[in-house]
């Protein structure tokens, strides 16, 4: 019996979205303590393009031809032995990063860890679930770094950004008071998800100072480049992490880098069940169109999520 296969987008050697191409790649087997998912959605992620452009070469081993995508919502297909959290026919959702870069969610099929899934929240559809395990893993792994307590202030740089969304309805679920970044244009946006808006660049601090005079408890920079600015309106007993800077370790603070964790990820859909956190999808684009996905998040200001559905015919 021939082996059997599924549809991928895959690039064979690092470079732009012109690498990509859809090809028939083995159907992945079923471990001991994995699932296989039937993928509906997948998450497009600025990481997603970087990868491909090999900037995480020195630090992950990659095989190619590669599959992107970290980020997949689907139906369990096949479960190996002693997975009893899930059974086929579950819908669920994870953040799929691997220790290498080789089979992504840009595919029919994704087998994963079960540590890593989580069952979707009903009130998702795949795309919003397929948006939701990165950004939202990333800003509660941020936030648990911060120990915000009820009543603190919390400052975000970037704020409109897909982590920074997460992370200001996290904050607000906690019962912090949330100051958060955008260009003007998206401060309806930050205001509609429950913070008080601040435009970046030249005079943040003063606007940070006159809104919270006596410092802001904590600090999660979404961006980069806010380290000076963070030191400047932080209590001296305040903390700060960061996602874009890597040298905040050398100023007290935390860099994140988020794990694959389905039980974070519950923690989080639990929120989104409390009708705490929202998800906003922008765009939506066949699997076999990524290239154009990937084009429109290296563009950046989408505003929210960019995800992929199932390969049409």
């Amino acid at each position: 019996m021939g082996e059997r296969t599924m549809k991928a987008m895959a690039y064979a050697s690092y470079g732009g979205v012109e690498k990509l191409e859809q090809l028939e790649l083995p159907l992945p087997k079923v471990g001991p303590g994995t699932v296989r998912i039937k993928i509906k959605a997948a998450g497009v992620n600025p990481v997603d393009w970087k990868i491909m452009a090999g900037y995480l070469d020195p630090i992950m081993d990659v095989h190619f031809p590669a599959v992107p995508g970290w980020d997949v919502a689907g139906v369990v297909d096949a479960v190996g032995f002693d997975t009893p959290e899930f059974n086929i026919g579950d819908e669920v959702h994870a953040y799929g990063r691997r220790d290498t870069v080789g089979i992504g969610s840009f595919a029919q099929y994704i087998t994963l860890p079960a540590g890593a899934v989580a069952h979707k929240p009903k009130q998702l559809s795949f795309e919003e679930a397929a948006a939701l395990p990165l950004t939202g893993g990333t800003a509660l792994r941020a936030l648990d770094a911060l120990e915000l307590a009820p009543g603190q202030t919390l400052l975000i740089h970037n704020g409109a950004g897909g982590v920074g969304q997460a992370a200001i309805q996290i904050g607000r679920a906690a019962g912090a008071r949330v100051l958060a970044t955008a260009s003007e244009r998206n401060h309806e946006l930050l205001a509609s998800l429950g913070a008080e808006p601040l435009t970046y660049g030249e005079g943040l601090v003063e606007s940070v100072r006159a809104l919270a005079p006596g410092g802001v408890d904590a600090v999660a920079d979404f961006h980069g480049g806010a380290l000076e600015d963070t030191l400047a309106v932080l209590k001296e007993s305040g903390k700060h992490a960061s996602i874009a800077d890597g040298t905040v370790g050398e100023h007290g603070g935390r860099y994140i880098w988020v794990r694959p964790d389905g039980r974070e990820l519950a923690r989080i859909d639990e929120l989104v069940e409390a009708g705490k956190l929202s998800v906003h999808v922008v765009s939506s684009y066949p699997m076999q169109e990524a290239a154009a996905a990937i084009t429109q998040s290296m563009g950046g200001h989408a505003g929210g999520k960019i995800v992929l559905t199932e390969f049409t015919d």
